[in-house]
């Protein structure tokens, strides 16, 4: 069964991750610690805080575990047995995995699980459905007041022309725009997500006929695009440039299209890399266990 471990490093190690020291209290071989054995057969670690977690478990298993790291961690090639980056970043070797989207859990049994059981409350929005996926402020962007009502109008365009909005902001949507979302909720017979389970995130990207999702978020536009939905992103061009150039790639593919206040009549494919990066993962752990004479 695999486990869960939510890294807390005090914060002089999490200053100093990832190439700094593990904080002793998360030392592998210290009685207590989360991360003492048994030792797991694989350890997939996402964040740079996690790196010294996986190079501490590395060795204390004594090359047992095998390790994958999720995003570039900033200490090269060698930090992990494998390591997964999306394509925009310019870390490569021969164990680096690079896609252009990044891997998620919203798989197809999921969003047909979800379209086989209705949340009810999506199910009775007249169609088409249009599920609103809200970013915020990040340390690459901030959202300003002309963001903010350029992206109210245009919803507000789209529920005057019929479509029914769902909406889920996000922890980092700004106050102001999350009011403004609500009152646009209220006022057109939408919904808002007010934080009350269960969350309705998977529901809405399995349901909606089309998808607006704000820039600002790499995993909301990829997991966007794995639906099979129009995708429409609201195009933030003071964003990062990584950001700028996955949305462009994307609508070079014709996965997605820009947001303008109306619905786009296009379907793509669902463009999904999850399972490519789980059997580069599954392949390296089995050569790996077999060089150990686990096989």
């Amino acid at each position: 069964m695999p486990r869960l471990v939510r890294l807390a490093p005090r914060p002089l190690f999490a200053w100093l991750a990832p190439r700094g020291p593990l904080d002793p209290r998360l030392d592998p071989t210290r009685p207590g610690s989360p991360l003492a054995p048994p030792w797991p057969d694989l350890a997939i670690a996402s964040g740079r805080r996690a790196v010294p977690a996986v190079r501490a478990l590395k060795r204390a298993s004594g090359g047992r575990v095998y390790t994958v790291v999720l995003k570039d961690p900033r200490t090269g090639p060698g930090t992990a047995d494998l390591i997964w980056i999306p394509s925009y970043d310019p870390l490569r070797g021969p164990n680096v995995v690079a896609t252009l989207t990044s891997p998620h859990r919203l798989s197809p049994s999921r969003l047909a699980a979800a379209r086989a059981r209705p949340d009810p409350r999506l199910a009775s929005l007249p169609r088409p459905l249009v599920a609103v996926a809200v970013g915020g402020h990040s340390r690459h962007l901030r959202f300003r007041d002309e963001d903010c009502a350029r992206l109210v109008d245009g919803l507000a365009r789209l529920a005057r022309d019929g479509a029914s909005l769902a909406i889920t902001p996000s922890r980092r949507t700004p106050p102001a725009l999350r009011a403004r979302l609500a009152a646009l909720a209220g006022a057109s017979g939408g919904f808002l997500w007010d934080g009350a389970e269960p969350n309705p995130y998977e529901a809405m990207m399995a349901l909606a006929d089309a998808i607006v999702v704000t820039g600002d978020s790499v995993n909301m536009i990829c997991e966007a695009v794995a639906t099979g939905a129009a995708v429409l992103v609201f195009e933030m061009p003071h964003g990062a440039k990584r950001h700028l150039a996955l949305v462009a790639e994307l609508e070079r593919l014709g996965a997605v299209r820009p947001f303008r206040g109306q619905l786009e009549a296009f379907r793509p494919e669902p463009l999904d890399v999850t399972p490519l990066i789980a059997q580069a993962v599954a392949d390296g752990l089995a050569r790996h266990r077999a060089a150990l004479g686990l096989e």
